[in-house]
């Protein structure tokens, strides 16, 4: 579904891509991980459009991403901090955002999570007045609402409380069962262990390895996620 190959990008003397391949199927869900400043962010914003690469090029259901747009009403994107007009209320906010993307059919909406979360008695609520996971929540429930094919979804855990989390976590299971591809970028490795199945590790914009979890666990003799890139990067 998504292909990259060979996507290089530069900011200023700053080498964020670096000649970086990697190929994401349908019905997988996938850690993007690596350390701060490894270029996950630039990855995904190069995905989403929001940065053009120098250098390669990504293909989004075989289109060249370069040349279409409209490939972009097939994700779902959840950003790591969602930023929304203040003065809005929730239900203005979702209100808009299906106007924005008023061309897909109403019917076919996912709103399973508005549901899930409780964001129903809250939707005159402004946003400026919410705490920070019903923020996150509001972030899932968007993501999540226009049925997409692609899932982005970075640190979609942070400031959940227990509850909450386990539903997202649950949600994203279903979609994956669903045949849908999923990426999601997390610190908290603990998080992913029931959701990915394959990891995609990157380190100062290249690409180390994408493996299954199954591959990864026989290389390393660990089943936990976080054990088992703790070992790789200790035999680099």
């Amino acid at each position: 579904m998504i292909i990259a190959t060979n996507v290089s990008k530069k900011f200023g003397s700053l080498t964020a891509l670096n000649d970086f391949s990697v190929t994401c199927n349908k019905g997988e869900c996938i850690a993007l991980i690596g350390p701060n400043g490894s270029g996950k962010t630039t990855f995904i914003k190069t995905i989403l459009g929001m940065v053009v690469c120098d250098s390669g090029f990504i293909t989004v259901n075989g289109c060249n991403i370069k040349n279409h747009w409209e490939y972009r009403s097939r994700i779902g994107y959840m950003p790591q901090i969602g930023r929304y007009p203040d003065n809005m209320t929730i239900g203005q906010v979702l209100d808009m955002m299906k106007d924005i993307r008023g061309k897909q059919n109403k019917n076919l909406l996912d709103e399973d999570l508005i549901i899930s979360f409780g964001l129903q008695p809250l939707m005159n609520k402004r946003m400026r007045t919410l705490s920070g996971g019903t923020r996150q929540k509001v972030s899932a429930a968007l993501a999540f609402l226009f049925n997409p094919e692609l899932l982005i979804l970075d640190e979609p855990t942070a400031g959940l409380d227990p509850v909450s989390s386990e539903i997202l976590k649950e949600k994203i299971i279903s979609e994956k069962q669903k045949g849908k591809l999923i990426l999601i970028t997390s610190h908290v490795l603990s998080e992913l262990d029931d959701l990915v199945t394959q990891v995609i590790y990157m380190q100062d914009g290249c690409l180390c390895f994408h493996k299954t979890i199954e591959q990864l666990s026989i290389d390393t003799g660990q089943v936990k996620l976080a054990k088992a890139i703790a070992q790789v990067m200790q035999n680099k």
